[in-house]
């Protein structure tokens, strides 16, 4: 690039520029910003950066690498004076720095640049700052979240949470549905007293509804969190949580298709680990098919509820789940099959075929979720909890039954130990 190419016209807006004494000096970081911009970067001087970040051009730029060394000491004010125009703008600002004081370094962290690179630039160094500096940008694009919808709850750490878990074992059996008003209902159990801390988290990471059913927007932050668990910490998690109505907290599904393999076991055991320590109930809605960190969360889980239908497809695909847990020797008693649009009571010879099936897949249906109808759809649609359009629903009643059942063997537990 010429020495002055960010003041001429280009054929493509600019995304970054260097600014420098001499950018010839750093041939390295030539190199990288060619490989990391293409041609949509420039160079500019110290006297030509003033002047054009006073520009409505400079606008649309991502960043700037301010490129120091020991020389450019002398000029630390104008060097300040630079990062703070870069961040009025909200231009980002990486330093580049060879052989740069501390003392100075500091300084130019202090007025607002982002990260600090030392010079001769390492492999990967520069590519490795511009992520942190992008992933730190998308944890704090909140400007447009409504303010009651920013989690507010503060880190504990020292709970220990009950993981319910919850897989559909064929299409359209309302496994989210399920996962939603259990979770909203354990939000509201109690009446008096403390009310519990729930974390409803979507781990059907392509085609997750839980945003949807609650009408909550998705993040690019709960993409970002699960890209890199490895530094994830108890204030970075619930700062991927979004709130619904003042007492559910939420980890909806990322905003874009993504692999389910994206995520490994490792990264599914510390999203529940740091969940289970800051909440007193975790529900999570499981994708529909097995992968492999399903075995993480059927081991972390105290309940794994597998909802079903009275049909065939739902008869064979638990009798094939059963024998592959068996199989691989995993905890297959944690499953609680949930049977939903159950038969009414009135209905002896549906009742017959309930009973059939179970006996025939030598399990146990514990639980029968009655048909809610129209309005499970209408409330789903509308982004609410059934009990908030239809508190009388015979489904939402069931669900209210349900979480009381939990919470008061929850209880039961705890004051046991």
């Amino acid at each position: 690039m010429t020495t002055n190419a960010a003041l001429q016209d280009e054929p493509a807006p600019l995304m970054a520029c260097t600014i420098s004494r001499d950018v010839q000096n750093f041939e390295l970081l030539i190199e990288d910003m060619e490989a990391e911009c293409g041609e949509g970067w420039g160079d500019l001087s110290f006297e030509d950066a003033s002047l054009f970040l006073s520009q409505p051009d400079a606008e649309g730029m991502e960043f700037v690498a301010l490129a120091i060394d020991q020389e450019d000491e002398e000029n630390l004010d104008t060097l300040i004076d630079l990062v703070k125009m870069a961040r009025e703008r909200d231009i980002r600002v990486l330093v580049i720095a060879e052989e740069v004081s501390p003392i100075a370094l500091h300084k130019l962290l202090q007025v607002g640049a982002e990260e600090f690179v030392p010079y001769p630039l390492p492999d990967g160094a520069l590519h490795d700052a511009l992520d942190r500096m992008r992933r730190a940008a998308l944890r704090r694009d909140d400007s447009d979240l409504p303010e009651e919808m920013r989690t507010k709850i503060k880190a504990t750490g020292d709970k220990n949470g009950v993981v319910l878990a919850v897989q559909g074992l064929a299409g359209g059996t309302g496994s989210t549905t399920f996962a939603v008003n259990m979770a909203w209902e354990l939000a509201n159990v109690e009446e008096d007293g403390e009310t519990p801390r729930v974390c409803l988290i979507d781990l059907d990471l392509q085609f997750g509804a839980i945003a949807t059913y609650l009408d909550l927007p998705r993040r690019e932050a709960v993409f970002e969190l699960l890209q890199d668990t490895a530094s994830m910490d108890s204030d970075s998690f619930l700062q991927a949580l979004l709130t619904f109505n003042e007492k559910l907290q939420v980890l909806t599904a990322p905003g874009e298709l993504i692999p389910l393999d994206l995520i490994s076991a490792e990264d599914v055991e510390r999203v529940l680990e740091v969940a289970r320590t800051n909440f007193d109930y975790v529900v999570i809605d499981m994708p529909q098919c097995v992968v492999q960190w399903t075995e993480t969360v059927l081991n972390a889980a105290h309940v794994y509820f597998a909802l079903t239908e009275l049909d065939m497809r739902s008869a064979q695909n638990t009798l094939r789940l059963i024998r592959a847990l068996k199989s691989e020797d995993l905890p297959y008693n944690k499953m609680r099959y949930v049977l939903n649009r159950a038969p009414k009571f009135t209905d002896l010879s549906g009742k017959s075929r309930v009973k059939r099936m179970a006996e025939s897949l030598d399990i146990k249906i514990e639980v029968l979720m009655p048909d809610g109808g129209k309005q499970v759809v209408q409330s789903n649609d509308h982004g609410v909890p059934l009990s908030e359009v239809a508190g009388k629903n015979p489904l939402r009643k069931e669900m209210q039954k349900l979480a009381h059942s939990i919470h008061e063997s929850n209880m039961s537990v705890a004051e046991g130990a």
